[in-house]
């Protein structure tokens, strides 16, 4: 009997070892990029491509989503979507839970067309807001 109990030990000490896994992983395995900040989806991709008059921006922005500079982090982050109400707009550490991850990669899933609206965003820029958003979508 102690045998055993020390071969069932011995399993799942061995079974428990190995290399610590990340559970935030890149497609490539990778963590996050530590510079995907804040102020580079800001810089990057809300105010050029998101935050104009008659989309994100001005008087009367889209969805109630102003992502000006003063207002973006707070309307983003730990908000409802107004199009998929059981998603935040922005999960921190969870891009597959994320409204605007998934607007910006056009997932299946979505309500309407892809953001944005006009034109498209670069891989490096969708990934950029991924990477941020995985990060914990810390206001940096």
């Amino acid at each position: 009997m102690a045998y055993r109990l020390w071969c069932f030990f011995a399993v799942l000490v061995a079974l428990g070892c190995g290399e610590k896994k990340n559970l935030l992983t890149a497609p490539d395995g990778g963590a996050p990029d530590p510079n995907a900040t804040f102020s580079r989806v800001l810089g990057e991709v809300f105010v050029p491509s998101c935050a104009r008059a008659g989309c994100h921006g001005g008087q009367a922005p889209q969805a109630g989503l102003n992502l000006e500079a003063a207002a973006a982090y707070t309307n983003v982050v730990n908000r409802p979507s107004t199009q998929r109400p059981e998603l935040l707009r922005v999960a921190p550490y969870n891009p597959q839970a994320s409204y605007l991850v998934k607007k910006i990669l056009g997932t299946p899933d979505i309500v309407g067309s892809p953001m944005p609206a006009e034109g498209s965003l670069s891989a490096e820029a969708r990934q950029l807001v991924v990477d941020w958003v995985r990060r914990g979508a810390p206001r940096d």
